[in-house]
């Protein structure tokens, strides 16, 4: 009797401390908010250091992503995979870095991660790169960072840069050693990249002079049409913010799991309605691959997707005006101006007219080698 009273007592025992598991979205809320002492007990208490939340992956791929190295060394102590995967590929150094955690990359690479990757695969450097953080991406450079790693569709850091416009990222890049005409499973490179999103000084970095002054004169459309960053609908940027606002607060669970539910069901809802996922060219884009970030910051965070970019006619004619209006001003006290990119694609738009219009040409060719030899002085 006294042996199933004991026996009764311990299934009660191990009963309890299963319920006290976290499910995944309780275990994600935890690791967003940094609540090491409630992760630490679930650990103790048998949990998987490697258990995943509902979305993101695992705890260490959270807490990469919010840069929160206490609570990487918890998990990595208890035995979490700093080289595991989640759902699309993403390790926890990948997801650092996005965000530009300096410090926690340099952790992660000091604890088990992986500066390299097998081929075709998303590198920390791509991550750094795609998102501007200039800091990580030296670093990672500077550590002997594969700087010609092809991503699955075999786009290179060096043309990330130039899609993006990131030119103290480019210039580091071509410093290590990175190949200007690799090109992706499309057949585009860094300079395609840069002339089809008007990025003019970095092309000139990219090409030989002759190689830019041909891209620049190159006919309309030539290098396919750009897509650029935009806020996702309010909706989305909404529920997020409202999300945020309840995890902060520490809001009853299930007010919070509602959120989270109705946050992600909106960026379901985006994604099968869009036409286009990310990638990297111009070719028409499966509707599953839609890419939603997050960035968190003083001014909060912001749900992103691309978009076709076809820019408001009115930013163009003042870009164009205000490299017109310095140019003037520079040649009123005799010294010659750095020519601007909206200087160059007026004085191209120009030059094509003319031409098609059987006018005169030689004047507008000599003043646009002139304005591309001025390029970024």
């Amino acid at each position: 009797m006294r042996a199933f009273g004991i026996g009764m007592a311990l299934c009660l025992l191990g009963h309890f401390a299963q319920a006290a598991l976290p499910d995944p979205v309780q275990f994600g809320i935890a690791v967003e908010r940094g609540d090491t002492q409630a992760v630490k007990r679930w650990l103790d208490e048998g949990l998987d250091p490697n258990y995943e939340a509902d979305r993101f992956g695992s705890g260490l791929m959270i807490a990469a992503w919010n840069g929160d190295i206490p609570m990487m060394k918890l998990l990595v102590e208890r035995g979490a995979d700093p080289l595991a995967v989640n759902r699309v590929g993403e390790q926890p150094l990948l997801l650092a870095a996005w965000n530009g955690h300096l410090d926690a990359v340099k952790w992660l690479l000091a604890h088990g991660a992986a500066l390299k990757r097998p081929d075709l695969q998303w590198t920390a450097l791509h991550y750094a790169t795609f998102n501007g953080k200039d800091e990580v991406a030296a670093y990672l450079i500077e550590q002997k960072a594969d700087v010609d790693a092809r991503s699955p569709n075999r786009s290179t850091a060096l043309l990330l840069a130039a899609r993006e416009g990131q030119e103290q990222i480019a210039q580091k890049l071509l410093a290590a050693g990175a190949d200007p005409r690799a090109q992706n499973d499309w057949g585009d490179g860094p300079l395609t990249m840069a002339m089809r999103h008007e990025r003019l000084r970095l092309a000139k970095l990219l090409a030989s002079a002759e190689e830019f002054a041909a891209a620049v004169k190159a006919p309309p459309g030539s290098f396919g049409e750009a897509v650029r960053s935009v806020a996702a609908p309010g909706a989305v940027d909404e529920l997020l913010a409202q999300l945020r606002r309840a995890q902060a607060e520490k809001r009853p669970a299930a007010e919070v799991e509602q959120l989270r539910k109705q946050f992600f069901a909106a960026v379901d809802e985006l994604r099968a309605s869009e036409k286009e996922s990310v990638q990297l060219s111009r070719r028409p884009r499966s509707p599953g691959k839609l890419l939603i970030t997050a960035q968190r910051g003083k001014s909060g965070e912001r749900a992103e997707l691309l978009a076709a970019d076809r820019g408001p006619a009115i930013d163009r004619e003042s870009s164009r005006a205000k490299g017109l209006a310095a140019e003037r001003a520079a040649r009123r006290d005799g010294s010659p101006a750095a020519s601007s990119p909206a200087e160059i694609a007026a004085l191209t738009r120009e030059l094509r007219a003319a031409s098609e219009q059987g006018r005169p040409t030689e004047e507008l060719q000599r003043r646009l080698d002139e304005a591309i030899g001025r390029l970024g002085k």
